[in-house]
């Protein structure tokens, strides 16, 4: 079946099914399969979006961390479906439910009280643990003022997955180099000084895309052919990258400035530092205002896996029930706990 003809099925479905289908998307989702979307956003939107979907059937166009939430947050009766439930995150591999279980465990052994915060790029056995532990969920939108509550609450707090934003967000609040410790996932740096006296500890884990494709050479290479003009970058870039950017922020910041920009129409080029599908809709968006270029041309496999014949085999399946994500009922609660102190403190 060709595009065109795969295009007009998936349309088809969602006639049929009409009210009783509500397709999500990030947007990090390539333009064939945006175009589908009823609800587009970055993570901390979309989570917003689930409680006030009546739909009984929901598919999420993104990764399995996204559609776990989703079908934690969903009401009863309703369906959450990911077309591809191999499209993982590399980040949220990182960090293991067992490993930051016992972590936490030799940490609140030591008498003090750590305060587990939890990026949502993580799995919800994971989220599950840190609800446990009485932590939180956060995204990079929101993550100093998740910052800020989880000090709040006790002695240091444990930041995990994401190293990057952990010390990116620590920044913004002011905490000072020497009071931030990254520990090991095996827990073997807990029992050294630095780390017994560390504000914030923070868990070996980055997104390969942004740490690994994104460097301050690039930055500067920028700046030089482009003076005066903007760079921005996503937090989850390294501190080395974020400190000679001209500003850093979520997904749904990075959308906000290229809309800025292009309707100030006062600079020549912007340069975005994020995941390229985001980047390449901004620069078609505004291509006759402003010259959006990407920091590199990266791409997330993972988000990749889900396409257009996926999404259409999917909503082929929707009365077999086949692709629904399932969550264990031992890890709702305290999952759901860790997501509503994020929501709560969010609204």
């Amino acid at each position: 079946m060709d595009k065109s003809s795969i295009s007009a099925r998936i349309e088809d479905i969602r006639k049929k099914y009409g009210s009783d289908l509500v397709i999500l998307g990030h947007h990090y989702q390539a333009d064939e399969v945006v175009e589908h979307v009823d609800i587009v956003g970055d993570s901390l939107e979309l989570a917003r979006r689930i409680p006030d979907i009546e739909a009984r059937n929901i598919v999420f166009c993104g990764v399995f961390f996204m559609a776990e939430s989703a079908s934690l947050l969903a009401r009863p009766g309703q369906r959450v479906f990911l077309p591809d439930h191999s499209a993982d995150c590399a980040m949220a591999r990182m960090a293991k439910a067992e490993d930051v279980e016992k972590v936490l465990e030799k940490l609140a052994a030591s008498g003090r009280k750590v305060v587990p915060l939890a990026y949502v790029n993580s799995s919800l056995a994971v989220k599950a643990v840190v609800g446990r532990f009485g932590g939180a969920v956060c995204t990079s939108s929101n993550a100093k003022v998740m910052l800020e509550w989880a000090f709040k609450q006790g002695d240091a707090v444990l930041f995990l997955p994401d190293r990057n934003l952990g010390r990116n967000t620590a920044k913004q609040l002011g905490i000072p180099a020497e009071q931030q410790v990254e520990i090991d996932a095996a827990g073997k740096k807990l029992d050294s000084e630095e780390a017994r006296n560390a504000r914030l500890l923070l868990w070996p884990g980055c997104c390969p895309i942004h740490e690994q494709l994104m460097k301050p050479e690039m930055v500067t290479e920028f700046h030089k052919h482009f003076p005066g003009c903007r760079v921005l970058v996503h937090p989850e870039c390294s501190p080395e990258v974020v400190d000679i950017c001209d500003g850093s922020g979520s997904t749904a910041f990075l959308i906000k400035e290229a809309e800025k920009a292009a309707a100030a129409g006062t600079e020549p080029a912007l340069c975005i530092g994020t995941e390229f599908h985001l980047v390449h809709r901004l620069m078609e968006r505004y291509a006759d205002r402003i010259n959006i270029i990407p920091l590199a041309q990266a791409t997330c496999h993972d988000m990749e896996k889900v396409d257009e014949p996926s999404l259409l085999a999917t909503l082929e399946r929707l009365e077999s029930g086949e692709g629904v994500v399932t969550v264990d009922e031992a890890l709702k609660a305290p999952a759901r706990e860790s997501l509503m102190r994020m929501l709560e403190n969010c609204r």
